[in-house]
């Protein structure tokens, strides 16, 4: 009987050290500098009204074409920064770097240094609960983050409202991330899915690629520094009335892009659309 015991106990011994080996070989080290590549494409930086490959809704659509970008040239508005999701947007590399508990060191967190426009994030690895939804929002948001075999998969809430793209398209203080860190030799692919049941008529879908650079990559950017740019204190916010923003139509004049695409309806973002186009502009 004793026997009995001492085997099935050395068993369950066995399997849990064979369980956290196999934990502990599946979270892959991400600490570094990793280099944007840039090899996407990341349209939206061009011409004022671009929403190509992006599911808006009617609301979402109606905010943006009243959005100028000369309000980026008020004070108030130059440094207030972007939302969590734009280090896979943005052309900047990533600092990478984790936190351990002191006795045990375990990885209790995960952090991407910040650029002088975007705070750092952190990724609770520790199990941590998300607060309450009623708990502050920033720009960095909240997030947590569990390992599925070697990919991070990290969850972002409680961020500020803003931008989904810098020529206006916003974002709701209720849109979430999903993204997933998956690392391979020196090459490291970060894939964001963001939801917002306020603005998005469907999940948008970005990835990006870094590889590790032995330059290092800050873990911060410079300060922001606000300035006078031409505009008193007190002006009228730079804005288009509903139906009366002058670029709605400059991707169509200049590609032959209907306007349909340009404004991100969300049956542009399947392949079945492209019979749907070819249709439109042969008349068959």
């Amino acid at each position: 009987m004793l026997h009995e015991v001492v085997t099935r106990t050395a068993l369950v011994m066995l399997l849990f050290c064979a369980a956290t080996t196999r934990a502990a070989v599946a979270q892959v080290d991400l600490a570094g500098s990793w280099a944007a590549r840039n090899h996407e494409i990341l349209a939206g930086d061009g011409l004022p009204v671009d929403y190509t490959g992006m599911p808006l809704n009617d609301e979402a659509r109606t905010k943006a074409l009243s959005y100028s970008e000369s309000q980026l040239s008020m004070i108030e508005r130059q440094c207030q920064g972007w939302p969590a999701f734009y280090f896979v947007q943005g052309p900047f590399g990533l600092r990478i770097w984790s936190d351990t508990e002191p006795v045990k060191g375990t990885v209790v967190s995960w952090t991407i240094g910040a650029w002088e426009d975007r705070a750092p994030m952190t990724i609770w690895t520790d199990g941590r609960p998300h607060p309450s939804e009623y708990a502050l929002h920033t720009r960095a948001g909240f997030t947590t983050g569990t390992w599925e075999g070697d990919t991070l998969v990290a969850y972002t809430t409680h961020m500020q409202a803003g931008f989904l793209r810098k020529t206006g398209p916003p974002s709701s203080d209720q849109a979430t991330i999903t993204t997933r860190f998956s690392r391979h030799g020196d090459l490291l692919t970060v894939l964001a899915v963001i939801e917002d049941p306020i603005y998005l008529a469907e999940p948008w879908v970005l990835s990006k690629s870094f590889q590790l650079s032995a330059i290092p990559v800050p873990p911060v950017g410079p300060p922001c520094m606000s300035t006078f740019e031409g505009r008193e204190p007190g002006a009228s916010v730079p804005h288009y009335l509903p139906e009366k923003n002058p670029f709605v139509d400059e991707m169509t004049t200049k590609y032959h892009i209907p306007r349909e695409a340009v404004l991100g309806q969300p049956e542009t973002l399947y392949p079945e659309y492209r019979k749907k186009l070819k249709a439109a502009q042969t008349g068959r």
